[in-house]
């Protein structure tokens, strides 16, 4: 059986901390409660969907202004792990926060969850640099997808034990209100994330950087400007950078508002949250088998195949009606969303100059949080102007395609990367 060090298997179990987040507020749960609160408050199915995708849209948007600078300054030494914990913070705090906003104030409730996806996201990004500090570029690869793995798998404890306290509290064997239920879930989210982080704090330490400027803010720009003038040199890594903004973008989209169009669409809480649960459930496996099946077709071909499933899951989407509808759909998601993840990272990893690589993987972070941005506000416009959740999912085939043409324009990474 493998071996892994200490940091390896630490910086692994932050993928299986801060997942609760992923499936219980991002996903599941958060968007449920919103619903109810929002329509109880006279807020329209439409426009509350319209509204979440609008918040989803500002909290990337936000990082994608900040992280730039933030990823530069992170290079400097000692300062990773500051940066790192400060967004860290920001999540489990914000996300216990969410159990205490007032039941009836829909808004407040937007206002909170915009704070804790700043600061998960923003978390994500160091964790993400702290990748070469961790493990040899041999193994990054291993490492990063074994991590996608432990992700899947413990994400699904904090979730099971949150949906039985809300189905507890449904069927009144526990004498909780649902809304109560939801909230403990918020708190247990929060407490998850915060305790398997422990190991990532304790044994995780920065050993690549850049030596400290007296003017670390304008040191920063100054080492931006560089590095983005380097990745334009790289046709290559330039290329995969645009496909990846598009096709990336459709795929956050969907796992962001997933549950509000199942919501939209008449799938009741329970429905929703079972469904939800078993998608983790094969995710997990479906990622490795996307690994396997990548060694013996490439990782491009398999890029494909992933990009391919989630066009026929937009399409299906459109036409969608019953509950069953949503399980095939659920399930097609499953079988390509980890998959599409661990294999874009790992072909980055392969064609950016590996003396170079904490660099380059700011800017793909970058990319991957301001593609964000137009996926939620596409569904988000296209829903309100048409007045229908369907058509709003169905523009997103377009993101999908546009990032299907750009990939094929990729060389294969054993191509090697070619400058300009």
């Amino acid at each position: 059986m493998k071996k892994y060090t200490k940091q390896e298997n630490s910086w692994i179990f932050y993928d299986w901390a801060n997942s609760a987040y992923s499936i219980i507020i991002t996903t599941a749960v958060f968007p449920l409660y919103y619903k109810a609160v929002a329509t109880d408050a006279g807020v329209s199915l439409s426009n509350s969907t319209a509204y979440l995708g609008y918040s989803v849209a500002i909290a990337t948007f936000i990082l994608a202004m900040i992280g730039p600078v933030l990823g530069a300054i992170a290079d400097y030494e000692g300062l990773k792990k500051k940066f790192f914990l400060f967004f860290f913070l920001v999540g489990t705090v914000s996300t216990v926060s969410l159990a205490f906003v007032p039941g009836d104030n829909w808004l407040w409730l937007l206002i909170i969850y915009t704070v804790t996806a700043v600061g998960f996201h923003g978390a994500n990004i160091f964790y993400d640099a702290f990748l070469v500090d961790v493990t040899p570029q041999k193994q990054m690869n291993h490492i990063s997808a074994r991590g996608f793995g432990f992700g899947y798998i413990g994400s699904t404890i904090p979730f099971i034990i949150s949906i039985a306290i809300i189905l507890l509290a449904q069927n009144e064997v526990i004498p909780l209100a649902v809304s109560m239920a939801s909230r403990i879930a918020f708190v247990i989210t929060a407490i998850w994330w915060f305790v398997f982080t422990i190991p990532m704090l304790k044994n995780v330490r920065q050993l690549h950087g850049v030596k400290r400027e007296s003017n670390i803010l304008g040191g920063s720009f100054r080492r931006l400007g560089g590095t983005f003038k380097e990745i334009r040199k790289y046709r290559t890594v330039f290329l995969f950078l645009l496909a990846y903004f598009f096709y990336i973008d459709g795929v956050g989209t969907i796992i962001n508002m997933s549950t509000a169009y199942g919501t939209d669409l008449g799938i009741s809480a329970t429905n929703l949250l079972i469904i939800l649960f078993v998608t983790q459930v094969v995710a997990a496996p479906f990622s490795i088998i996307y690994g396997k099946l990548a060694q013996k077709f490439t990782g491009k071909k398999m890029l494909y195949v992933g990009i391919c499933v989630y066009i026929i899951v937009c399409i299906y989407a459109y036409f969608m009606k019953t509950t069953m509808d949503f399980w095939i759909l659920a399930m097609l998601v499953a079988t390509s969303q980890g998959g599409i993840q661990a294999l874009s990272r790992s072909y980055f990893a392969r064609i950016v100059p590996k003396e170079k690589a904490n660099e380059f993987f700011g800017f793909y972070n970058i990319f991957g949080k301001f593609a964000s941005v137009m996926g939620p506000l596409l569904v988000a416009l296209t829903t309100q102007l048409t007045g229908s959740s369907a058509n709003g999912v169905f523009s997103l085939v377009v993101l999908f395609v546009i990032g299907l043409v750009l990939l094929a324009k990729v060389p294969e990474p054993d191509d090697k990367v070619k400058t300009a």
